[in-house]
């Protein structure tokens, strides 16, 4: 099973406790699923992921289906939550 690592930012490093940790899935929706299982007690990170945009290696998810975004050995994956601010 490959394994890699996920980062969290802002929210959802807070949410987490962490700002990062390791996995093993295969897809994207393994690795998420797993790490709600990780942080069942926080009850804010199941929450904070469901507003959160993703990247795989550096390329957005994006509306993709989570089960079809596939893992492989050392991927990283981004874990982004909306930010304040922006352009006016």
């Amino acid at each position: 099973m490959p394994s890699g690592t996920i980062r969290y930012w802002a929210a959802a490093k807070a949410a987490a406790g962490t700002a990062e940790e390791t996995y093993e899935a295969t897809t994207l929706a393994g690795a998420l699923a797993a790490a709600r299982d990780r942080h069942a007690d926080r009850p804010d990170f199941a929450r904070v992921l469901t507003r959160c945009s993703f990247l795989v290696d550096g390329e957005q998810v994006g509306a993709r289906g989570h089960d079809s975004v596939e893992l492989a050995e050392g991927s990283t994956v981004e874990v982004l939550p909306p930010f304040a601010g922006g352009a006016r």
